[in-house]
């Protein structure tokens, strides 16, 4: 069984869509307390941190573990959740039109194996938008709960013109990575 680390619900969906028998358990972990200058590595940090937080806490059932974590980086600048509404909207109105780069960082912990860890980067085309196409998005309220201010599987979806790259990656995880993993995790196979 595979135990996902994460409160994210668009994770929780891909697994099902997937058809990979999995149960949530949230880490708790500080993600503010975990720092690294380099946006790949410190997804990967916090990844780890995540799934090491839950695998400590469990009883030893042989349960795999996925930690993951994801942000944005536009311009050189790290793009998490925006805090409100005027944070989503400043953001927009500088990606729109515009590439970036979203980073997962990836970790499995099975019994009995090293860590599995990798960070998977996708790139992403915004739709050149309006202020009021901008302002009517934040309304919904989506962009709010999600890593740089966007939803693909949501409303976000629409002002997505281009993916590079693993597209469900930018939706939270790397289905084709995660796989390959569990294909050869002993601890959780794929039915």
């Amino acid at each position: 069984m595979l135990v996902l680390a994460s409160a994210s619900p668009a994770r929780r969906r891909l697994l099902v869509q997937a058809a990979i028998p999995h149960r949530v358990q949230v880490s708790g972990v500080d993600e503010d307390s975990i720092r690294d200058g380099d946006p790949r590595r410190l997804v990967l940090k916090l990844a780890e941190a995540k799934a090491r937080a839950v695998a400590d806490a469990l009883p030893g059932d042989g349960a795999a573990v996925l930690g993951c974590d994801s942000l944005l980086l536009f311009d050189g600048e790290v793009f998490g959740k925006p805090a409100n509404a005027e944070e989503a909207c400043a953001r927009w109105l500088r990606m729109a039109g515009g590439w970036a780069e979203l980073h997962t960082g990836h970790c499995l912990l099975a019994a009995g194996e090293a860590a599995r860890l990798e960070t998977v980067s996708t790139r992403v085309r915004f739709a050149a938008l309006s202020a009021e196409e901008i302002a009517a998005y934040v309304a919904t309220g989506e962009p709010l709960a999600c890593a740089g201010g966007f939803a693909l599987e949501g409303r976000g979806g629409a002002l997505v013109e281009r993916i590079e790259g693993c597209f469900s990656n930018v939706i939270g995880l790397s289905l084709p990575l995660l796989r390959r993993w569990l294909a050869t995790a002993p601890a959780a196979p794929i039915s």
